[in-house]
């Protein structure tokens, strides 16, 4: 029998039940589709082609050398997959499930339709914790860590289907793919990925607790997995196994809570991919319904431009986002301020400024990304309210100013004492409004306004008990454990939980 293994976010050999699953079955046709349609999608970017396409010329090179020659074909999924299993009498395809976005959750529907009207058999297995067809929160948790706790796959023996064409892996240009000014990204590739659980795991990781909530210190000190992790060039249960080998070493020096922090929040990437598995048009609408009016649909398209371009007039902001075109990356916290910012400051919708978001993060997740927007921006109803000062945030974590000052060199003649301020210093009259914007929003007057409203609307009659129903479907009990539990509830009650942001949860 021949067998197709269709992969997409899985860019591995190591690990990979459903590649395992194939070898077991007969001769082996290894294929990844670029679709063109995704990549002109408002979530997509050159900068995660380029990641992607690291990561495919390390997997050709994996495959090749189990006999097993990766086949690339660009086009439209049902017509790539349909034409190759005709040609080589192919009735079997086999891939892990995958949490995508709305585009991908429509097309997977699409090519199961296909494959049922060919008589073609598609087996989708998991690769994470994630639990397709799942009917309730309660107990999640053990079935996660059950699947952490098996055995990982070894890379199979294999043998190859003779006699297709392996096809070009192609640029970002040969997509049309615009430049987006990505200049220290991140590169890709599981030979990177492993040398960076290496270097976390040994060295880097040993103020990870302490140093991920500064963008001076987490740079280095966080682990940099998160994009291994979107694309699959590393398994998270690979992941979570070196930790705890590490763990059980016992390290002193601060590892073991740093250790501890990491294994969390590993748990908690699989925790808010379920909620988008759960239910894929978080993408689109709010979590709780009563949000849907909170702010105007029609961003503010000079508001909406200025955060995009690091223009806002709030240093600390402007310097995260100009950092974050850069280099794909942001340390979760300020991922977290700056999502606040657009959405409570500026007053922009999330279905406006998540697009933007997803596009700059290299290691953009759909099933991250999009129920922590929604957390940010306050439309899900069973998380606190957190409104960001983004002066505040500059001052705590960048107290002497270098970062700020890197990134809005503009701001070089403000003195240190007004460097996240520079509207009060007296010398701003020639630097504000010309070299450098003057600030969008009164900072103080803005948060008071958005707390004044979503405060108002979350205490109408029926609020609550949407509240409930939301959490119903989408908050995780620790069975017994205490490890993981619920989302940060609004009530008095809260419990304990990651901190509310982690946009891609970038580890």
């Amino acid at each position: 029998m021949n067998v197709l293994v269709w992969f997409k976010r899985d860019l591995r050999v190591a690990d990979h039940p459903a590649l395992a699953l194939a070898a077991g079955m007969g001769a082996v046709l290894p294929v990844y589709i670029v679709e063109p349609e995704y990549w002109a999608l408002p979530d997509t970017s050159a900068r995660q082609w380029a990641f992607a396409e690291d990561c495919l010329t390390d997997l050709r090179l994996a495959l090749a050398g189990l006999g097993a020659p990766l086949v690339v074909r660009v086009g439209d999924a049902v017509g790539v997959l349909a034409g190759l299993c005709r040609a080589q009498r192919i009735d079997r395809i086999i891939s892990h499930e995958e949490t995508g976005n709305l585009w991908t959750f429509a097309r997977d529907r699409r090519v199961r339709a296909w494959a049922r009207g060919a008589g073609i058999d598609w087996v989708e297995l998991p690769q994470s914790g994630v639990v397709r067809r799942l009917k309730g929160r309660d107990g999640w948790a053990g079935l996660r860590d059950g699947f952490m706790a098996r055995p990982t796959e070894k890379v199979p023996a294999l043998t190859g289907v003779p006699g297709a064409e392996p096809g070009a892996i192609p640029t970002a240009r040969m997509l049309r793919l615009a430049d987006d000014r990505c200049l220290h990204r991140q590169a890709g590739g599981r030979a990177r990925g492993l040398a960076a659980l290496d270097s976390f795991l040994t060295a880097r990781g040993q103020p990870y607790r302490a140093a991920m909530s500064s963008p001076l210190t987490a740079e280095r000190a966080c682990s940099r997995l998160s994009p291994h992790l979107a694309l699959g060039s590393l398994s998270v249960r690979e992941v979570a196994q070196a930790t705890a080998a590490r763990q059980a070493e016992r390290p002193g020096g601060g590892w073991g809570g740093s250790l501890a922090s990491f294994q969390s929040r590993l748990a908690w990437r699989d925790h808010f991919m379920q909620k988008l598995e759960s239910q894929p048009d978080i993408e689109t609408r709010c979590l709780h319904r009563a949000t849907e009016g909170l702010r105007p649909r029609e961003a503010d398209a000079q508001r909406l431009a200025a955060w995009t371009g690091g223009e806002t007039g709030l240093p600390f902001v402007d310097a995260c986002m100009r950092y974050l075109t850069a280099t794909g990356w942001l340390n979760f916290r300020m991922r977290s301020m700056v999502m606040a910012v657009a959405s409570y400051h500026l007053w922009l919708d999330w279905r406006a400024t998540g697009p933007v978001l997803a596009r700059l993060f290299t290691d953009y997740e759909p099933g991250i990304h999009w129920p922590q927007v929604q957390m940010q921006s306050g439309t899900t109803g069973i998380n606190t309210i957190r409104i960001y000062n983004p002066v505040k945030q500059g001052l705590d974590q960048d107290p002497a100013g270098s970062f700020t000052r890197r990134w809005v060199p503009e701001l070089a003649p403000v003195p240190d004492i007004f460097l996240q301020e520079p509207w009060k210093w007296p010398g701003a009259a020639g630097l504000l409004g010309r070299r450098y914007p003057e600030p969008l929003v009164d900072v103080a007057a803005a948060a008071r306004m958005a707390r004044d409203t979503v405060w108002g609307l979350r205490r109408n009659a029926g609020f609550a008990r949407e509240a409930a129903r939301v959490a119903k479907a989408h908050a995780s009990r620790a069975d017994g454990t205490g490890r993981f539990v619920n989302d940060r509830a609004a009530g008095p009650r809260r419990a304990k939980t990651a901190d509310a942001g982690q946009l891609s949860l970038d580890l």
